[in-house]
C-alpha cells in the first residue's frame, strides 16, 4: 500500500500542487483541482477506517502522503483530514464527508450535550465543513465533530507561510457528532498527532528545498566555474544533506511507531529534530542562492516561510524538548537506557 500510495501522491501533487497554485492559494484561492483529485483518489479517507468508508491505512502507510504534502507544499488540509478521520474512528463516529479539518487549540466545555468556547488556529477553518476537536470533562477526553456553518463567528488569520489558521467562537453548538476517546487516550492526542504530521511536512520540505540548493549550485556559475565547485558551498550543502536525512529518519520513525498507538517519546523527539533542521534547511538555502530566492517568483521563499511556519505549530522545538528533558528526569537513572532502546514504549509523563 506504502508504494502506491506514494506513487499516486507524488504524480497528482507534482502536476496540481504547483508554484503557482501555491501562490494563487496564498491570494485567497481555493485549489479545487487539487481537492477533488485528493478525494477522487481517496487520500481524503485514507485514514478512516474500513467500516466507514475509508481505506484504514496505518501510520507507517500514511507517512509518504504527509510528507508529499510538504514537498509539494499542498495548500489543502490533506494532513488535517488524516488525523480528523483517525480521531473520529478512535471514538466509533463514522468519516465526515467535505473538507474536514481539526482545532489544534481551544477551550470548549461541555454544558449539558452542547459545546460553547473558542477554538484557535484552525488550519483553513474558513474553507471546512466541519472542525474536529477534543474536549475534556474530568479525566474523560471526547472528541466532537463540529459544523462550522454553526459558529458564532470566524476570524480569518494566516501563519507566516500565507496558509490559513483562522479562530472559530461557538456558543451552545449541538455536535454533529461525539464519542470518548479510549481510556489510554488523553486530550493530548491531537497535539502528538499534529505534531508528528508537521515532523513529515517539514521533512518533505527540507528534501526539497535541498534538490532546489543543489541544483542552483551546479548552475550558477561564479569566477567561471559552478560555485557548487567551492568548498564553502560544498560544506553547507553537506550539512543539509546531513539535516534532511536526520529529518526523514526521525519522522518517519515516529510514524512507524505509532501503529496502533501514537508513540510519545518518537513523535517528540522527530519534532525536536525537524524543527532544528528546517531552520538550518532555510538558513543555507538561502545562502546557497542568494538573493534570487527571496523573489516571489521564485520556488525556494514559498518553501523556507513553510518551514519557519511549521516549526512552532504543535509545539517548537523548546516545547518537546522539555517534554523529553522533563519525562526522562522524571522516570529516574534507571530508566535512562530503556527510554533510548525502547522509545515506542515510553508514555511521557508531561503532557505535549
Amino acid at each position: 500500500m506504502r508504494e502506491l500510495f506514494e506513487s499516486t501522491i507524488e504524480r497528482l501533487l507534482a502536476d496540481l500542487s504547483t508554484s503557482e497554485c501555491v501562490r494563487s492559494a496564498e491570494n485567497g484561492v481555493w485549489p479545487q483541482a487539487v481537492w477533488e483529485a485528493l478525494e477522487e483518489n481517496g487520500f481524503t479517507l485514507a485514514s478512516a477506517p474500513e467500516e466507514s468508508g475509508g481505506i484504514g491505512a496505518g501510520w507507517q502507510d500514511l507517512f509518504v502522503v504527509a510528507r508529499a504534502a510538504g514537498r509539494h507544499m499542498a495548500p489543502v488540509p490533506l494532513v488535517e483530514m488524516l488525523l480528523a478521520n483517525w480521531l473520529l474512528g478512535l471514538a466509533g463516529i463514522e468519516a465526515s464527508d467535505g473538507i474536514v479539518t481539526i482545532a489544534p487549540e481551544g477551550t470548549l466545555e461541555w454544558s449539558g450535550d452542547r459545546v460553547s468556547g473558542e477554538l484557535a488556529q484552525v488550519p483553513w477553518g474558513r474553507y471546512a465543513n466541519s472542525v474536529v476537536a477534543v474536549v475534556t470533562e474530568g479525566q474523560q477526553a471526547s472528541v466532537v465533530l463540529l459544523q462550522t456553518a454553526g459558529a458564532n463567528s470566524l476570524h480569518e488569520g494566516t501563519n507566516i507561510a500565507g496558509e490559513p489558521r483562522d479562530t472559530m467562537v461557538f456558543s451552545s453548538a449541538l455536535p454533529a457528532a461525539s464519542g470518548n476517546l479510549p481510556e489510554t487516550l488523553s486530550a493530548s492526542t491531537l497535539g502528538y498527532g499534529g505534531a508528528m504530521l508537521r515532523s513529515a511536512q517539514i521533512a518533505g520540505a527540507m528534501t526539497r528545498v535541498m534538490e532546489l540548493a543543489s541544483d542552483y549550485a551546479a548552475e550558477r556559475k561564479q569566477f567561471g566555474r559552478p560555485i557548487a565547485k567551492f568548498q564553502a558551498i560544498q560544506q553547507q550543502l553537506a550539512i543539509l544533506a546531513e539535516q534532511t536525512a536526520a529529518a526523514n529518519v526521525a519522522a518517519e520513525s515516529a510514524f512507524v511507531a505509532s501503529d496502533p498507538d501514537l508513540s510519545h517519546f518518537r513523535i517528540a523527539a522527530a519534532k525536536v529534530t525537524t524543527s532544528d533542521g528546517a531552520s538550518e534547511a532555510a538558513r543555507i538555502g538561502h545562502s546557497v542562492h542568494g538573493a534570487i530566492g527571496f523573489t516571489q517568483e521564485y520556488e525556494l521563499q514559498l518553501l523556507t516561510r513553510r518551514l519557519w511556519a511549521w516549526r512552532g505549530e504543535f509545539g517548537s522545538a523548546t516545547h518537546w524538548s522539555k517534554v523529553l528533558g522533563n519525562h526522562i528526569c522524571a522516570s529516574g537513572p534507571e530508566q535512562f537506557w530503556s527510554s533510548i532502546t525502547h522509545p515506542h514504549q515510553q508514555k511521557l509523563t508531561t503532557e505535549g
